[in-house]
């Protein structure tokens, strides 16, 4: 597949224009690997958990009323895990060093993401192609509004008494 080529090149050309970058990954927003450049990392599993974790984010940015997804940044004790969008179809994951210039990281993931949209519309389509029906965003379920709750706010839920009873100090 032609996208695949292009979308690899892409990678490349990302890790060349940041330092301390250890790989990346395209894939769709359904979890399915485009391309990847993830030495020592399986590819097909981080697509698949970027996917869970794109779900989420969505979740968050609905709840919140942040408005569309843009990017999600997790830091861990040897680095960091980013992910852009790349249109609405794909999606851009990036793992960098602890030491990477987030900045940069940032500014190159957004570039390259908005290039890897480009890329796949161009060879699949908007929307279209023979693989629209694996490329589609996912659909979150129709939700019931309550007329009551304010659109982006969360139920709030009563806290239940506990089960047991506390214990007292001795001579209390």
């Amino acid at each position: 597949m032609a996208v695949e080529t292009d979308v690899l090149d892409e990678l490349r050309r990302l890790r060349t224009r940041v330092p301390r970058l250890a790989g990346t990954l395209a894939a769709t927003v359904d979890g399915l690997v485009l391309a990847h450049d993830v030495p020592g990392t399986e590819p097909e599993g981080l697509a698949a958990l970027t996917a869970a974790a794109l779900g989420v984010a969505h979740r968050m940015t609905d709840a919140a009323a942040r408005g569309d997804f843009r990017e999600l940044l997790v830091r861990g004790s040897q680095g960091y895990i980013a992910t852009y969008a790349a249109g609405t179809t794909a999606v851009l994951t990036l793992l960098a060093d602890d030491r990477v210039n987030v900045g940069r990281l940032h500014l190159e993931g957004r570039r390259s993401g908005a290039r890897i949209a480009e890329l796949v519309e161009t060879h699949i389509g908007p929307g279209g192609g023979r693989h629209a029906d694996r490329l589609a965003p996912r659909e979150l379920p129709a939700r019931p509004q309550d007329p009551d709750r304010p659109i982006g706010t969360l139920p709030v839920r009563t806290p239940q008494l506990p089960a047991h009873r506390p214990r007292t100090q001795p001579g209390g």
